[in-house]
């Protein structure tokens, strides 16, 4: 037995060891599905929309001290240096931004992952999925083929154009693809 087998025999192989450490995350991504596949189209919006408003909420106060920074940065009567001391704070909280949405998106995961595996199951089964119309609808639907607007319902289609052809969704996600995901 070669040394490396031997390692790879007391350690595992290097897949071993990453199977290992995302598998408590896909076990709780279908927990979720569980739950949310359950929700009606309607609740599943709902979910999504109170997954954006986490992560928004999340990074809110200080996206909006960086917004205050830039809007100074804008004023024609401050120095070079405070406009140099000005865009490095704006940089420092770039960083902290990009720091806390990762943190805030490994929270979320299971539950973003377990609605786009809802959606696409149900795209694959339905021809289309009928929700109450939001100004968004409207605006994809003045434009797009794969949306329409009936009173105040949004109609969507689970095939569009793409590239001159005609598209239909059909699958839903496996494990290995939520795996790869994380």
């Amino acid at each position: 037995m070669s040394f490396s087998s031997l390692l790879k025999k007391i350690f595992g192989s290097k897949a071993d060891r990453d199977l290992k450490e995302l598998n408590p995350i896909l076990d709780k991504i279908l927990e979720s599905y569980k739950r949310i596949d359950a929700l009606t189209d309607d609740q599943l919006r709902v979910e999504s929309a109170r997954i954006k408003g986490v992560i928004r909420d999340y990074i809110a106060e200080d996206e909006s001290k960086k917004k205050e920074l830039r809007a100074k940065l804008e004023d024609l009567d401050i120095s070079a240096d405070e406009k140099e001391k000005l865009a490095t704070e704006v940089d420092k909280l770039a960083k902290k931004i990009d720091s806390k949405i990762e943190e805030v998106l490994m929270q979320v995961l299971p539950d973003a992952f377990a609605v786009m595996k809802s959606t696409a199951r149900r795209f694959k089964e339905n021809p289309t999925i009928t929700v109450t119309a939001t100004e968004a609808d409207r605006e994809l639907a003045a434009g797009h083929d794969f949306v329409t607007i009936e009173g105040d319902k949004a109609v969507w289609k689970n095939s569009w154009m793409a590239g001159g052809n005609r598209i239909t969704w059909d699958m839903v996600h496996y494990d290995v693809q939520l795996i790869g995901g994380i």
